[in-house]
């Protein structure tokens, strides 16, 4: 390298981590451990409130779980969780799915009525049908019975996170949230959001929605699980409902953002023809051909979608939204409130795959 380039990249390196440092929510990944970080170090856990090993919480059904409830500024950093029922415990596979989808995670930012995130929890982490399937991306994990989140998560005035049971049966919970509390926060910083929707079956010559938001902010990306109900479309076959196109209208532009296939928005190809796999920004934890299901995430880390009025986000099922399909979605995205009311959840039966 010539004494020329060394110097520029010396000083992009500078220049990125000055950059880091004045960040208002802090400095994030390897760069920012060099730099100075802010705030006060807090956490919420399911901890045995008198120092012993029962480190967790009974939640019957009906019941409703506080997480957290903290009042005042801060920024949240790591949520960790798990919970029984659970396969290797001896829990039946009806059990384990009830508990995934019929547990309902709710968080409220600054005092808000409605919450934020309304998502069932196995969803959230970003695998669907109920499973829990090992896999790793940036923001969203299941580690060997671990779930882990670590989109951050700012709030101006209080975090209010609930957990509630609308299963048959008593489940238990453990969680870990790492959180700094601040003084304040820029005025702009918006709130994270989670929305989950569900069609079952997909409406003919209709794209399914995955988001459908007003106000001023970006979309984050989305996980996205689609169960084929048919033979599919020849001559694509029973995955043939990857053949449908994303599409992205922001700020209702008469034209939207258009992709090239299911899959290829998921950063795959050829319906994902070497199988299940895992990636920082996108993957395919399930694909399961025999089972005509799959299950995909994909995080606009690095291409987030800005909105200033409202952004719109559909996929079609199939080549022309002519491939019967139970899907559902999760939308991960921030922006400023009021939020658009959430399409409401349906029934605890209504949740099961």
């Amino acid at each position: 390298m010539s004494p020329r380039a060394v110097v520029i990249a010396v000083c992009l390196v500078a220049a990125t981590v000055a950059g880091a440092a004045r960040l208002p929510l802090g400095p994030g990944g390897l760069a920012g451990l060099a730099v100075p970080h802010r705030g006060r170090a807090k956490h919420a856990s399911s901890a045995d409130p008198l120092g012993g090993n029962l480190d967790f919480r009974g939640i019957a059904p009906g019941v409703t779980l506080t997480l957290l409830d903290y009042h005042g500024a801060g920024v949240v950093h790591r949520f960790w969780m798990t919970f029984y029922p659970r396969a290797s415990l001896g829990a039946s596979p009806e059990k384990v799915i009830a508990a995934h989808r019929q547990m309902i995670l709710r968080m409220y930012w600054d005092d808000e009525e409605t919450p934020s995130v309304e998502v069932p929890v196995g969803d959230f982490f970003g695998v669907g049908f109920g499973e829990q399937r090992d896999y790793v991306s940036l923001p969203l994990s299941e580690t060997s019975g671990g779930y882990n989140c670590y989109w951050p998560m700012p709030f101006h005035r209080s975090a209010r996170w609930t957990l509630t049971n609308l299963s048959d049966t008593t489940g238990l919970v453990w969680w870990n949230i790492d959180f700094t509390a601040e003084r304040a926060l820029p005025k702009d910083v918006p709130h994270f959001h989670a929305q989950w929707r569900r069609e079952n079956p997909t409406t003919a010559g209709q794209s399914y929605t995955i988001l459908d938001a007003r106000g001023t902010g970006h979309f984050a990306g989305t996980a996205l699980f689609m169960h084929g109900l048919g033979p599919g479309v020849p001559p694509y076959g029973p995955l043939g409902f990857l053949e449908g196109d994303e599409q992205i209208t922001v700020d209702g532009a008469a034209t939207p953002l258009v992709g090239t296939g299911t899959e290829d928005y998921f950063d795959g190809g050829f319906y994902f023809d070497h199988g299940p796999v895992a990636a920082l920004y996108a993957g395919a934890v399930i694909r399961d051909e025999a089972g005509v299901r799959v299950s995909a995430y994909r995080w606009h880390v690095e291409d987030a979608i800005p909105f200033a009025k409202s952004i719109h986000v559909a996929i079609e099922h199939g080549p022309a939204n002519d491939v019967p399909t139970d899907y559902s979605s999760v939308a991960y995205f921030y922006q400023s409130e009021p939020h658009a009311p959430f399409p409401p959840l349906p029934g605890a039966a209504g949740l099961l795959p």
